[in-house]
């Protein structure tokens, strides 16, 4: 299963080089500025983020603020943050480095990126532009640091290096697989949707997530990601991506029948049918027998996928190659095994809807359409 996990890995990185073939490269420009001179240069474009929450499904305390960072991209008024910290709040305000706070619009948001745009009226102000990174991923053992609002506190710099790049999050769907920046830089409740900075002052990445149980492990969504999806996000609201509505993981039959006395085919094995997907419709099974297995988790009872549009899913990533090739309106075949018989059923790709996971615990319960 380790040799899967890394293969899913593998696969994955080399889809986004594909993507963005000129964003693999290690950088080689050397910056000579002090820490307190990037921070100088750079901190005039970190904004705070005020958001309002509304959970109409708690008794008390039904109306919260929330903080964030985020960081100007153009002089028009952009602003890049995190999804979590504005998408579904009724009010967005943010807080300019001079001190006036002004309203904001939302543009874009995708859950899954975590990743949203803000608009504010640029009007009659001078905006400080903070550039993104381009053409290089930053090396490992490269120092940067964090600038943000933590605790709504203003402006704070924390210092750090990269610990590690193409970092696939364990909690990760396998369809949804990112490669992010690890590093060691401080990121506190506040940082959120601020940017990661190199010794140049350009964003590396914005900062997202921190693991709870760990020591300073925090991760940044590249900005060779970011640059590969912002067109689209500020001119449709959203990123558009293929969903059948499956969710599993890769079985072989030889390892798991050595211990179960049970019908199994090499494949994916299909664990949950996402309500109103385009599987649902075409009655794919999900499972429903949980089993632990050396420490990893199974949901047997559904479907096995053998074949997706004549293509073999027996290996590590073939199912995961096989989504990441699909279209918007695509026509697609699939082979199941299913009570010792192979059955061919279609499918039609649609859009992938924002789903209840997506979304922060307080609004999982609530429709938010686009």
């Amino acid at each position: 299963m380790k040799l899967l996990i890394k293969l899913l890995i593998t696969n994955c990185l080399i889809f986004w080089m594909l993507i963005f073939p000129g964003h693999v490269r290690a950088s080689e420009v050397a910056c000579n500025d002090t820490l307190p001179q990037v921070f100088e240069k750079v901190s005039k474009s970190v904004v705070l983020i005020t958001a309002i929450r509304l959970n109409p499904f708690s008794l008390s305390e039904r109306i919260s603020t929330s903080v964030g960072s985020g960081f100007i991209i153009n002089s028009n008024g952009l602003i890049l943050t995190n999804s979590h910290v504005v998408f579904g709040r009724p009010s967005v305000y943010v807080t300019l480095d001079d001190g006036e706070s002004v309203p904001a619009d939302l543009v874009g948001a995708d859950p899954i990126l975590d990743l949203a745009v803000l608009q504010i009226d640029a009007k009659g102000k001078k905006l400080s532009v903070l550039s993104l990174a381009d053409s290089t991923l930053p090396r490992v053992g490269e120092e940067v640091i964090a600038v943000g609002n933590p605790l709504g506190l203003g402006q704070t710099l924390t210092r750090g290096v990269v610990s590690g790049v193409n970092r696939i999050l364990p909690i990760s769907p396998m369809s949804t697989m990112i490669p992010m920046i690890q590093t060691d830089a401080a990121i506190n409740p506040g940082n959120s949707g601020g940017p990661l900075i190199n010794r140049c002052g350009d964003a590396v990445g914005i900062n997202t997530s921190v693991l709870m149980s760990a020591e300073n492990i925090g991760f940044a969504l590249p900005a060779v990601i970011i640059g590969g999806v912002l067109p689209e996000l500020i001119e449709k609201g959203r990123v558009l991506r293929p969903w059948l509505g499956l969710r599993g993981q890769m079985i072989r039959k030889d390892e798991l029948q050595q211990i179960f006395n049970i019908d199994l085919q090499d494949g994916f094995l299909v664990e949950m049918v996402e309500p109103g997907s385009p599987a649902e419709d075409a009655d794919l099974l999900g499972g429903m027998l949980p089993v632990k297995i050396a420490g990893e988790d199974f949901l047997f009872g559904g479907d096995i996928i053998t074949s997706a549009n004549g293509r073999i899913i027996a290996e590590p990533g073939a199912y995961s190659d096989f989504l990441q090739g699909l279209t918007i309106g695509e026509k697609v075949e699939l082979m199941v095994y299913r009570d010792g018989q192979y059955q061919t059923i279609f499918l039609t790709v649609l859009e992938r809807p924002i789903l209840p996971w997506d979304l922060p615990p307080e609004m999982c319960r609530t429709s938010i359409p686009y």
